[in-house]
Parts: C-alpha cells; sequence; structure tokens
C-alpha cells in the first residue's frame, strides 16, 4: 500500500518517496484539490472548480454513476427553482472527477438561471472535457414547469463492447 505524505509526495512500501506529479507513474494530479479543505459553494458554474484525479485503472473498462437527486436551477425567464435528478455514467479513460469538486459544482446551479437542455449539456461537456471518458451520458430528469416535464440526454464516446450500461433507474414521468 502507498502512503500519502502530502499532496505531492507518496511513499511506496520500498520507502521510495515518488512525487505524484512524476510522469513516469502516469500519476499527475491536480495540485490544488478541494479535497480534505474547508470549501465555500462557488457563485456560478464557471467559477466552480471541478477537480479529477488519476484513474487507478486505466486499463479497464468499468463505469461509475453519480446520481444528484436534488438538483436545482433557476428558470432564466422567471427566476423561478427548477428541480431534476441528474445521472452520469461515465466509462473513464485516464482521469475520475473528484466527488467533493463534483458536489460544489452541481450545487452551483442553485442560483443559475438556465434552461433545463442549457444545465444538461452544459455538465455533460464540462466532464467530458476534463475527464477525456472513453464514453459518458447524462440524464437530465425536470420536474414539471408549466405542465410538461422535460427529459434531456447527452453523451459523447463509443461505449465500450464489454461494458454492462444499466438503466438510468429514472421511471417514465407518472408525477414522479
Amino acid at each position: 500500500m502507498d502512503w500519502l505524505i502530502d499532496r505531492n509526495t507518496q511513499v511506496g512500501k520500498d520507502g521510495k518517496s515518488l512525487s505524484l506529479l512524476d510522469p513516469r507513474r502516469n500519476r499527475m494530479t491536480e495540485t490544488h484539490l478541494q479535497l480534505g479543505q474547508s470549501s465555500h459553494l462557488p457563485d456560478s458554474p464557471e467559477s466552480a472548480q471541478l477537480d479529477r484525479v488519476p484513474n487507478p485503472h486505466p486499463d479497464t473498462d468499468y463505469l461509475a454513476r453519480f446520481t444528484v437527486p436534488e438538483f436545482t436551477s433557476l428558470c432564466p425567464v422567471t427566476g423561478q427553482p427548477d428541480f431534476a435528478i441528474i445521472v452520469i455514467d461515465y466509462a473513464p479513460g485516464p482521469w475520475l472527477v473528484e466527488s467533493k469538486s463534483l458536489k460544489l459544482y452541481m450545487h452551483s446551479f442553485r442560483n443559475h438561471g438556465a434552461f433545463h437542455e442549457d444545465c444538461t449539456v452544459a455538465i455533460g461537456k464540462r466532464l467530458a472535457d476534463l475527464l477525456e471518458p472513453r464514453y459518458l451520458r447524462i440524464g437530465g430528469y425536470w420536474y414539471p414547469r408549466g405542465g410538461i416535464p422535460i427529459d434531456v440526454f447527452w453523451q459523447t464516446g463509443e461505449l465500450p463492447k464489454n461494458l454492462w450500461l444499466p438503466d438510468q433507474g429514472v421511471a417514465p414521468y407518472r408525477a414522479r
């Protein structure tokens, strides 16, 4: 087992320390992770910091899922709150999203005015740009406003052939 000394240095069982930034190990990380630090909610999605960490199994196809059951944003016209269930599935490439930064990013939409389609697609694109996944899909299951629910889906990449992709688990709208 490796031991973390500080953000940039790790010591292995052999007692040798290696920098996490050492390209020989393909272990590049961000230098200012929010993990383990006091953090405040970002003012907007644009100002939110999304962190990534190295995938410990970059040679293995697997699926990671994040579900945000209480996503909130604002209608850009009325300023009224909009609510959704957001489900993100991705087959990681070289990077994983650090979950604390993802939580802060998702909460940054709370005071952000944007249409449902914009919120859903912007989240997917930002994650895809940051993580370089083999495959990523996002489903935004929005609660009705004006009597009409809006479900928004976006994906990028090809699903690896040997990977099982479960249903996102959100029922079609029947008074969710």
